[in-house]
């Protein structure tokens, strides 16, 4: 990809709801995800990339505005970021700011039309709120009361008769409307969010006799009871309810929540195809990023919702004229360090009060050393009234996961968890009361404490003049 010298560079921003790191191009041999694996062989893939809070708007609200959700206090599906910080410049806005148009299409935001946000955009947004519609096309699904009906629908159907595929198609048609002048295009992809319905083409990629179960479906009895869930996400769906799991039903989950990520693939592949056809690609910065990762019963765990490597770790690629292609990268980032990566490709100056750092170095030179630590955080109970009772904030290094669990309106730490990921990369063990690692556990509880920006590359990130 080279940068035409005299053009400012494009920004296609693509979002997929749910998608943890299955991948091809992440060395999954069991999804199928040619698209997206052609997006990594043009840019650099990051291996390690977390979420800030692994739930749909807490996450996409960080992303969007440069901040971590104690600044956002956006721990929930309610809030909107603009009752807590009215004032503050997304990154949308901020290229809309500097002579961009900016243009969203699918789910960028959280779904309800209460989490838009007009003053990202140039141009009203397009299909951001979920219809069941969208999500289901067969009659017994269409027809129950509840917006969830099944977990997972295969019909027979054009890509275009679910969400998906209208939102592949608006996006193609918008590129040819904007073509002509720089644009920041935000696209988002529902599936595989919940429920896994994708076109039957998709569900016949995979044999589902050859689909094997997780490996370990029992939660860990040496950490708090909270730190987990009952899966209340999947189990508002009409085939699950309070029932016992199967394993007939996991392997059809799994089916599921494949042939969607395949549908998604499908549709990316489109938008990627009309950026070439356009003679754009040369000059356009393409971003595919995830909200957070999931759960497909491992640890007796559906959905995301918790502090663990799963729901946090996310995909993360990004392919920019001038810079390396198909290298990944195993430097630790965050999805709020996007906002100023993004601004810094463009050439504009980074704002101040971000909370992320740019890592524009690392698609030149992936291996350099960067930052010692990523940061998440879930609030306990999930679904919470007022105020959360707890917030369990944890650290991710290169070795250890380490999370504190802390009273929300004291912050005494009620309990600990430590992970340690070179002997137990699965994170079934929690080990933080083994005498062995007292020195460990305090040097972990300094640095948490100590938080993001002592975390940060200081000495590796070039200064602005």
């Amino acid at each position: 990809m080279e940068l035409h010298s005299q053009m400012r560079p494009n920004v296609l921003f693509i979002a997929v709801d749910d998608l943890r790191p299955q991948l091809g191009c992440y060395g999954d041999k069991v999804v199928q995800s040619p698209n997206i694996d052609r997006l990594a062989k043009l840019g650099v893939l990051f291996n390690r990339a977390y979420c800030q809070q692994a739930v749909c708007s807490p996450s996409r609200t960080s992303l969007m505005t440069g901040r971590r959700p104690n600044t956002t206090k956006v721990w929930d599906l309610k809030t909107h970021f603009r009752t807590t910080i009215p004032d503050v410049i997304t990154l949308p806005q901020y290229f809309k700011n500097n002579g961009y148009h900016t243009q969203s299409i699918g789910k960028i935001y959280h779904d309800p039309r209460s989490a838009q946000d007009s003053l990202s955009w140039s141009a009203p947004e397009i299909l951001v709120v979920t219809a069941k519609k969208g999500k289901y096309v067969l009659p017994d699904n269409l027809l129950t009361k509840s917006s969830k009906a099944a977990s997972s629908e295969i019909a027979d159907v054009p890509d275009n008769a679910y969400i998906d595929g209208k939102v592949a198609d608006q996006a193609v048609a918008t590129l040819g409307k904007i073509k002509d002048k720089p644009f920041f295009l935000a696209v988002g992809f529902r599936r595989p969010h919940l429920p896994f319905s994708a076109p039957k083409k998709y569900w016949d990629i995979y044999d589902r006799d050859k689909i094997t179960l997780p490996a370990e479906r029992e939660f860990p009895t040496n950490v708090p009871s909270y730190a987990g869930h009952n899966s209340q996400e999947l189990r508002g769906y009409t085939d699950i309810g309070k029932n016992v799991i199967t394993d007939e039903k996991v392997k059809e989950l799994l089916h599921g929540y494949y042939a969607a990520i395949s549908y998604t693939d499908a549709q990316i592949g489109k938008v990627l195809d009309e950026l070439d056809r356009l003679n754009l690609t040369g000059n356009t910065i393409v971003v595919l990023w995830s909200d957070h990762g999931f759960h497909l019963g491992e640890k007796g765990l559906w959905a995301k919702s918790t502090n663990y490597e799963l729901d946090t770790r996310v995909p993360l690629i990004v392919a920019a004229p001038g810079k390396k292609q198909g290298i990944m990268s195993n430097a630790l980032v965050e999805l709020v360090d996007l906002y100023p990566t993004l601004a810094d490709l463009a050439g504009f100056q980074i704002p101040d009060n971000l909370e992320g750092v740019s890592f524009m170095p690392l698609l030149t030179q992936p291996d350099m050393p960067w930052k010692s630590a990523a940061f998440s955080q879930f609030p306990r109970p999930w679904m919470y009234k007022g105020n959360p009772n707890l917030m369990g904030y944890a650290m991710r290094t290169e070795r250890y996961r380490y999370v504190e669990w802390r009273d929300f309106k004291t912050a005494e730490v009620r309990a600990v968890e430590l992970y340690d990921h070179r002997l137990d990369p699965l994170e079934l063990n929690n080990v933080a009361e083994l005498p062995a690692n007292a020195v460990k556990i305090k040097e972990l509880k300094q640095k948490l404490h100590e938080g993001w920006i002592k975390a940060k590359p200081i000495a590796n990130v070039p200064k602005r003049l």
